[in-house]
């Protein structure tokens, strides 16, 4: 196939004078994505190795998952929608499932390939769409500048410009740190390049800190002894049958509720808040191919399940690649492919230092901060479910937590005023839901 061909292909197949883009934008923001998200390909087997998995064979499915599920999403939604094994579920999975509650690895990835599974069956029969819909529409700005809040506070604290505190909880860091340092000189950088309209200015900050942390001596390698033919050692070794076993049943079903809870309210906030960032929702406020996200969501884990991760989930570091210009699946394919080469010399995710991706965070956390303007904060049935959602995604380090008060404290609202309706049972269940899970789980 010609170069011409191939541009005619893609611009057919993404629809991209459409959607205002093109093929060269769409590559960058699809490699700023990557970028951003690389970090999960050597902290993943870290947190996993934990749990006793062997780390090369989960660094292996860390980067065949995320490519799977990255390209898949592109080609299906045609969306600039990335995902990969879910931070905070894989503690979860490490730390609770296996280590404080003594579960076999192998079980635990049978409960992530059981979520799976339920997620494909909710999602089939619409209950997963019915939830999205039950979520009020004024909540998506809200959901989004939640998110631009909690992108901002992992790239200040990747970057030590704001450190933990026994005393307020967090502080200033030592700015005359070399991370610090250079993540602000690769903000301002990064900003400079949006002022001067520069293509690409995202990708060109994270690569000019990488290098200049690279030459500074402030970067260091360390490659561990690694083999793409690793996976083998977790590729189907998940253990279905044991979450059945009768003596577990119960608290391996309860597992199970968490990985779907947690992933299902992540997955929605995440996707309204990048979708909301991208100028994609529809003129009636609904997401375009929700199904077709939907049902790749549910896929990925049950691949990622199989392949020997944690549960696979959307990441909110897409926004990067959406500030980037990324409008369509081009985008999410380009950061697949990336993934899936990075299967051969995953050890060297690490060339990219965690404080060079903290200042596209930093900034696409502020830009996400725009659509809090369409909000009526004079209405309190508006603003205090939305102010909740939007201080509780970042306070509690999970988005799941934010839609969770921002959905029951307009249920209550909404009952304290006698302004409830038959058409918003689903709206009082899942904050019936939320209550029961805060008093039953706490804080999982």
């Amino acid at each position: 196939m010609t170069h011409s061909a191939m541009a005619a292909f893609l611009e057919r197949r993404f629809q991209l004078s459409e959607r205002g883009t093109n093929i060269r934008t769409e590559a960058l923001a699809g490699v700023t994505t990557f970028l951003a998200m690389a970090y999960i390909i050597a902290v993943n087997p870290a947190i996993l190795g934990q749990a006793g998995m062997p780390i090369a064979a989960v660094a292996a499915a860390t980067c065949f998952s995320a490519g799977f599920a990255t390209i898949l999403m592109g080609l299906s939604a045609n969306i600039p929608l990335a995902l990969a094994p879910g931070m905070g579920l894989n503690a979860y999975f490490t730390f609770t499932v296996v280590k404080q509650m003594g579960v076999p690895w192998e079980v635990a990835l049978g409960c992530v390939f059981f979520s799976g599974v339920a997620f494909l069956i909710l999602t089939l029969t619409g209950i997963r769409q019915l939830i999205i819909a039950a979520v009020p529409r004024f909540l998506f700005p809200a959901i989004a500048g939640g998110i631009g809040l909690f992108i901002t506070f992992i790239g200040l604290h990747n970057a030590g410009i704001v450190v933990a505190s026994p005393a307020t909880l967090v502080t200033l860091g030592d700015l005359r740190a070399p991370g610090a340092a250079l993540a602000l000189a690769g903000l301002i950088m990064i900003v400079a390049l949006h002022v001067w309209k520069v293509r690409g200015a995202v990708l060109i900050g994270i690569l000019a800190v990488t290098g200049l942390g690279w030459a500074l001596g402030q970067a260091s390698l360390q490659p561990q002894p690694y083999d793409v033919s690793a996976i083998t050692e977790t590729v189907l070794e998940l253990d279905i049958p044991g979450i059945f076993a009768p003596s577990a049943t119960l608290g391996l079903l309860e597992i199970v509720f968490v990985f779907l809870f947690v992933d299902l309210f992540d997955n929605i906030g995440t996707l309204v808040g990048v979708v909301k960032r991208a100028n994609l929702v529809n003129p009636d406020g609904s997401i375009p191919k929700l199904n077709r996200i939907l049902l790749v969501d549910a896929t990925a884990t049950v691949v990622g399940s199989m392949a020997g991760t944690s549960t696979v989930t959307s990441y909110v570091e897409s926004a990067a690649g959406v500030q980037a210009g990324g409008r369509t699946g081009l985008t999410s394919v380009v950061t697949g492919v990336l993934f899936l080469l990075a299967m051969f010399a995953a050890p060297y995710a690490q060339l990219i230092p965690v404080y060079a991706t903290a200042p596209a965070l930093i900034l696409v956390g502020g830009l996400m901060m725009a659509p809090l303007a369409e909000l009526e904060w004079d209405d309190f049935m508006v603003s205090i479910p939305a102010f909740l959602t939007l201080v509780m995604i970042p306070l509690t380090f999970s988005i799941a937590n934010g839609l969770a008060f921002g959905i029951t404290a307009y249920a209550l609202l909404k009952l304290l005023a006698g302004k409830i309706q038959k058409s918003d049972w689903l709206l009082l269940l899942l904050a019936a839901l939320f209550i029961v899970r805060f008093i039953y789980l706490g804080g999982s």
